[in-house]
């Protein structure tokens, strides 16, 4: 006749090595714990700062521009923001734009052929489009904007510089003079305004620089007055 084995015990203990192991995992996983809230306290001030600045893809159209952009440009304010609204950029990067391309002049035109607002050479447009309404010539220089916003990753000085120069110009070494110029005047503004300034020194060395003819010459387009 076969004896019955005795049961296992209730409780068994876990075989050294298991024991050692769960320690181990217990110690790495507090290690994780500890890297990431380290990493969020070092680093959120820096991602919260590239937020505010950045014209993010899903940030909403503010309710207006920055007070210290020249009259003419402000003359296009609603415009400005539901342009910016449909092209997914900050209006004050629009405005900014505006400012040092035309000054809000929609009948502006460079030596280089460039028209209207945003000062859109004549290729972007299509066949029968009229580069001077505002709403065509704001179409297509903005969505050429956002495709320079786009390739920079949201980076507003090689944005200014691709829209200026050309895409092919924000991995270029070293840019042609006149964009340096640009993206310098550009940035400045942008950032006066990005960061709630009421007065932009910015804006007014550009100005004195080389602004004030093209915002008279806007001021009297627009019929603006004394």
């Amino acid at each position: 006749m076969w004896e019955t084995p005795p049961p296992p015990p209730e409780d068994p203990a876990l075989p050294a090595p298991m024991a050692g192991l769960t320690a181990l995992l217990f110690v790495a996983v507090l290690a994780v714990l500890g890297a990431a809230a380290f990493t969020v306290w070092r680093y959120a001030p820096a991602f919260a700062a590239h937020a505010a600045l950045a014209p993010t893809a899903n940030r909403r159209a503010a309710g207006s521009i920055a007070p210290f952009f020249t009259p003419e440009v402000r003359h296009w304010e609603k415009d400005i923001l539901r342009w910016a609204a449909d092209a997914q950029l900050d209006p004050n990067l629009v405005a900014t734009v505006m400012q040092i391309e035309s000054c809000g002049d929609p009948q502006a035109r460079s030596v280089a052929g460039a028209r209207g607002l945003f000062q859109v050479m004549p290729f972007h447009f299509a066949t029968g489009e009229n580069p001077d309404d505002p709403d065509v010539n704001a179409r297509r220089g903005l969505a050429y904007l956002r495709r320079a916003w786009e390739q920079s990753h949201g980076d507003v000085t090689l944005t200014l510089a691709g829209y200026n120069g050309g895409l092919g110009v924000m991995a270029a070494p070293r840019w042609p003079a006149e964009t340096q110029i640009y993206v310098r005047w550009g940035a400045a503004i942008y950032a006066d305004a990005a960061a709630g300034q009421a007065h932009s020194r910015a804006l007014e060395g550009w100005l004195a620089a080389r602004g004030l003819w093209l915002c008279r010459q806007a001021h009297r387009r627009l019929k603006m007055g004394d």
